[in-house]
């Protein structure tokens, strides 16, 4: 297969990207490379890329309707993977125009990259952001997710609107996954297990924001990417039970889906920074702070749909996952 895996030099696009060539994939790999955290590590991200099989890297934003568009024309993509986003919660309180440019104008730019050229099948990822401000736990995929309480959060449900428009107008199948808390070797600078390592291991405070009362579907990467994989390889149909007169938000009478991919099991935040400090032999000081706003206390994934649809479920236990990350960060730092 010829797959266009967008945002390729992020966390979750580099380890999607690894697997599609280890398999065989040739891959196109597609990324603006922006400052919004360290270059240097994503640049490292695409060196590992480097060498493992049929892989290209094109230096471009997926904004650029005009670049995309000749992009798709040229290459003839069977599949796509839509990996590009601005990430961030806190990030988009005071830059919300990053997010509209990225997550809505460079989505609709995939969006008609594969209408025209007739990709099979569009894998695009949305987050458990778009749960919001729902308390009922844990979130499935037919909750009504019409509260965000971000504006990230809002791209994202925006972006599984505008997928289902395409996939009722034009037949493109389309699949959502909606990833709750990633985390693992080549993690992102500004997440919590990152966040906490570093401070710790510099002897600086880290901040716990309401008061430690918070719990997250914390979701290893490894299992990230293989959900990708394996949703990619099973491309969408119209749902034959699909009912117009009590519509469920998990479905349609058009070739889409949206899945939850998360571990299934919430942790208390205090308990995860136990498990780091074990992992580091050291102890954190712990600055108890009110809830930031954008966030929301807890995070739980019901995953029933997405084990029924690829026989696959992520189920790699927190010790084991940030045994690995850790290690990681010292090799990679010299930490």
């Amino acid at each position: 297969m010829k797959i266009l895996v967008t945002g390729v030099a992020g966390f979750i696009g580099m380890h999607v990207a690894l697997g599609l060539l280890r398999r065989g994939d040739r891959v196109v790999g597609i990324d603006n490379l922006n400052d919004y955290y360290e270059v240097s590590l994503k640049r490292a991200r695409l060196a590992r890329l480097t060498g493992q099989g049929d892989f290209r890297f094109l230096a471009m934003d997926i904004a650029d309707r005009a670049a995309m568009s000749a992009l798709f024309a040229a290459e003839g993509f069977e599949r796509v993977v839509h990996l590009a986003a601005q990430a961030g919660v806190r990030y988009s309180l005071t830059n919300p125009d990053a997010y509209v440019d990225s997550n809505l104008v460079g989505f609709a730019a995939v969006l008609e990259g594969c209408r025209r050229q007739g990709v099979e099948h569009l894998v695009y990822a949305s987050s458990s952001s778009v749960y919001g401000g729902n308390s009922r736990l844990p979130f499935t995929e037919s909750d009504n997710v019409d509260h965000p309480v971000s504006l990230y959060a809002a791209t994202k449900k925006a972006n599984e609107l505008m997928a289902h428009t395409y996939s009722h107008l034009y037949r493109l199948p389309t699949t959502g996954l909606r990833f709750f808390t990633v985390y693992g070797p080549w993690g992102r600078p500004d997440m919590a297990p990152f966040l906490f390592t570093r401070a710790i291991l510099e002897g600086r405070p880290i901040d716990v924001f309401n008061h430690g009362h918070v719990r997250r579907d914390f979701t290893f990467i490894d299992d990230i990417a293989e959900a990708v994989l394996r949703v990619g390889d099973r491309a969408p149909r119209g749902d034959p039970a699909y009912d117009a007169s009590a519509p469920d938000p998990a479905s349609s009478d058009a070739p889409y889906r949206v899945f939850n991919v998360g571990n299934r099991q919430p942790v208390p935040l205090l308990e995860f920074i136990d498990c780091i400090e074990r992992e580091l032999g050291r102890r954190a000081e712990k600055r108890l702070l009110p809830m930031q706003p954008g966030d929301v206390p807890a995070t739980f994934a019901d995953t029933a749909a997405l084990e029924k649809w690829i026989g696959f479920a992520p189920r790699t236990p927190l010790s084991e996952g940030i045994a690995r990350f850790v290690d990681w960060y010292r090799a990679y730092y010299r930490a």
